[in-house]
């Protein structure tokens, strides 16, 4: 999700309830982050190969439509066979209109380019690290992009592609703001449905085993602050398969997302270990992040988060300048 993210009017209080304790950290340890775009070559040639003898040429995982000066549609892969691993591999799941590999300089779009640097610069390489572009990499088409069946099945066959191809008993998963939800959904497998794509689809048995840690950067978890105003009026802000947060009924909440509801019927299925990290602050989800009384970035059942309450950490502060957490909670299982 972006700043024009819906073209909604972002409220300033939520409705409902008191606010589930949460201790913010007021500022983190020095992260370094990129001022330099990192290679725009997109996956690697060993990767594309693979992908390709594999059946997943259909996906179009490389993206290299997005390719320019400063940013790739995809990140990661091998450079030769010899080229081993000594870390678990990590995949990056962006946001609404953001893609793989940004710009450092952008406002809307820096993608994973800080967080890919500073995993590389803490000892991790290339053939350790991946992210695709699931959606069009395009904020005047935000508002149209939603829990779609291609954009889970896109991040599910991802995540499917890297483990198979690393040939790792399991990967790390991080993923921001529209991302967590879809990955969210990957992972926990199922049925879903789309009505514009041909309704109830299958995504796959519980991926659960295959993950060692889930981070989940901003996500609207239980819906959008922001669409409170609209109600379901847009496909991102759906009823069905958006961020609708339904209504208070004076007793509870009623009338959420089919697609949210999903994800919350059970929990601590995203990894062996899940954590959450966001910001009191953020712009694009509004309202302190509280639905009705409860951080909408939580993840239920989660192991541990790392909350923000002030700038620079924002919706895509919380992404961009937050490597050190993102390091400690895959490598080490900590928030500190």
């Amino acid at each position: 999700m972006r700043r024009a993210l819906l073209g909604l009017a972002l409220l300033a209080a939520g409705c409902g309830g008191v606010a589930e304790e949460a201790i913010p950290v007021e500022s983190s340890p020095s992260v370094a982050v990129a001022q330099a775009p990192l290679s725009t070559s997109g996956l690697t040639s060993h990767f594309r190969n693979w992908l390709s003898a594999n059946g997943y040429s259909t996906y179009d995982f490389p993206r290299d439509d997005l390719v320019s000066a400063y940013t790739a549609g995809s990140y990661g892969g091998k450079a030769s066979s010899t080229d081993t691993l000594v870390n678990q591999p990590v995949i990056f799941i962006h946001g609404n209109s953001d893609m793989a590999v940004g710009d450092p300089a952008s406002s809307t779009q820096t993608g994973w380019t800080a967080s890919l640097n500073y995993f590389l610069a803490h000892g991790y390489k290339t053939s350790e690290l991946y992210a695709t572009t699931w959606g069009p990499a395009d904020s005047l088409q935000a508002s149209q992009q939603y829990h779609s069946k291609a954009n889970v099945m896109k991040v599910r066959k991802f995540i499917e592609a890297v483990k198979a191809y690393t040939g790792a008993a399991k990967v790390d998963i991080i993923a921001h703001s529209m991302g967590v939800t879809l990955a969210r959904k990957a992972v926990l497998g199922g049925y879903a449905t789309d009505s514009l794509a041909g309704g109830q689809y299958y995504v796959g048995a519980p991926l659960t085993s295959s993950v060692d840690t889930f981070v989940g950067i901003a996500g609207a978890n239980l819906g959008l602050a922001s669409c409170y105003s609209t109600g379901p009026t847009t496909p991102t802000c759906g009823s069905t398969n958006g961020f609708y947060p339904g209504y208070w009924n004076g007793f509870g909440v009623s009338g959420r997302s089919a697609y949210l509801d999903d994800l919350l019927a059970s929990s601590g299925y995203e990894g062996g270990f899940r954590y959450a990290l966001f910001s009191t602050v953020d712009e694009v989800i509004g309202g302190g992040d509280l639905v009705y009384g409860s951080y909408t970035s939580r993840i239920p059942g989660e192991t541990g988060e790392v909350v923000f309450s002030s700038a620079p950490y924002g919706h895509f502060g919380c992404k961009d300048q937050t490597g050190y957490y993102q390091v400690q909670m895959v490598k080490n299982h900590a928030t500190n």
